[in-house]
Parts: structure tokens; C-alpha cells; sequence
């Protein structure tokens, strides 16, 4: 088992896919109000805050991410790169996509795939504390904040998902209310039984 309050070091175990090296992160998340089922999709947005790190040698903020090793699924790899860079764990959402850039300190191209996480606990020791600040903010502070452009457009595709899905919900709440006036109609003109017990097919009532 891995200590808490050390990182893997080292390349010899480094992923390389056609030349460029395989890295993977997270968008690290949380919401103000614990509570979503009743925000507007507007309002989601809103109480919406991503976490973002510092560079150890610089000032620059952005989201944790680090090598993809040969020994490691790469949703390992992101849970692990987001523990020892920022310090926390939470849950592993679908891969938000694949970017690819030049790394400016190595001169060498990168392969880049992105997770959303759902923070459910933020560590008090971790194993790059000492290395690195961690700044939790608004979508809309850490877009112009963040240093990395690839960062920021997965960032937009993690906003897209979260307003996407909104809407659909909002959608199937409009359905089950209508399919609920729709029944409570049908009962009260005698189509359906009062009981429940037994399926109806819908009807168009004029």
C-alpha cells in the first residue's frame, strides 16, 4: 500500500502512446448547497466550485493531473495524481475527453484525459501539501484563472454535461407531473380504478 504523504517519482514507468506521453487529472468539484435537487439550472452553475493547485516552482493555478503509469488503469492514475497533488478523494465520473498539447517546461507532446470528481473528503495531510496551495472557486474565476487553455475547454465540456443533464431531468420532472395529472383525471372521471391495482392504457379525453 501506497504512504499517504508520499508521491510516485520517477518516468521509468510512464505511458507513451506514437511518442507523446499519456497523462490523465481531474476537475475536482463541489457544490455550496449540499442540496441540487431544487437549484435551476442557473443556479447549479452558480454553487458550483472546481479546485484548482499551484505549481510548486510557480504561481500558476490549475487542475491536478500527472503521468499515466504502465501499472495503473487510467481512472487509477487520475484518482491517484488528484490525492497526491491536491488532497482529496471523492467519486470518479465519466472521462470528460482526450486533449493534446506541448508541454512548455519539457518541450515534449502530451496525450491528456480528464475526469470529473465529486469531492466527498478533503485531506488535511496529503503528499504534495507542502509543494503545492489548493484554491477552491467559481467556474467562472477558475476559467480565467486557470493557466492551461486545454484545462479550460475541459472545464466548458464539464459545465455542458452538468446543464445537459440538468435539462433532462427538468424534463422527466415536466413527465411524471403530467403523467401524474393525467391519472388523477382518469380516476376521477372513472377510466382507471380508484385502487390503482390494475394498468390503464392513456386516453385522450374531449
Amino acid at each position: 500500500m501506497e504512504s499517504l504523504v508520499s508521491s510516485r517519482t520517477g518516468r521509468q514507468f510512464q505511458r507513451y502512446y506514437n511518442g507523446c506521453r499519456q497523462v490523465v487529472g481531474c476537475i475536482p468539484y463541489r457544490y455550496k448547497i449540499s442540496n441540487q435537487s431544487h437549484l435551476l439550472q442557473g443556479s447549479l452553475i452558480e454553487n458550483l466550485e472546481v479546485l484548482l493547485i499551484s505549481s510548486p516552482k510557480a504561481h500558476h493555478l490549475f487542475f491536478p493531473k500527472g503521468g499515466w503509469e504502465i501499472d495503473e488503469t487510467m481512472e487509477e492514475a487520475a484518482l491517484r495524481e488528484t490525492k497526491e497533488e491536491a488532497g482529496v478523494v471523492g467519486i470518479l465520473e465519466n472521462q470528460l475527453g482526450k486533449w493534446s498539447f506541448k508541454s512548455k517546461s519539457q518541450g515534449t507532446f502530451h496525450d491528456a484525459y480528464m475526469f470529473p470528481l465529486l469531492v466527498e473528503e478533503q485531506l488535511d495531510v496529503w503528499p504534495e501539501k507542502n509543494a503545492r496551495r489548493r484554491i477552491w472557486m467559481r467556474v467562472k474565476e477558475a476559467r480565467e484563472i486557470c493557466s492551461h487553455s486545454w484545462m479550460k475547454d475541459a472545464l466548458d465540456v464539464f459545465v455542458r454535461r452538468l446543464r445537459h443533464g440538468m435539462r433532462q431531468k427538468e424534463e422527466e420532472n415536466r413527465t411524471t407531473c403530467a403523467l401524474e395529472f393525467l391519472r388523477t383525471e382518469q380516476q376521477r372521471i372513472g377510466i382507471v380504478p380508484q385502487n390503482g391495482d390494475e394498468e390503464a392504457d392513456c386516453y385522450l379525453v374531449s
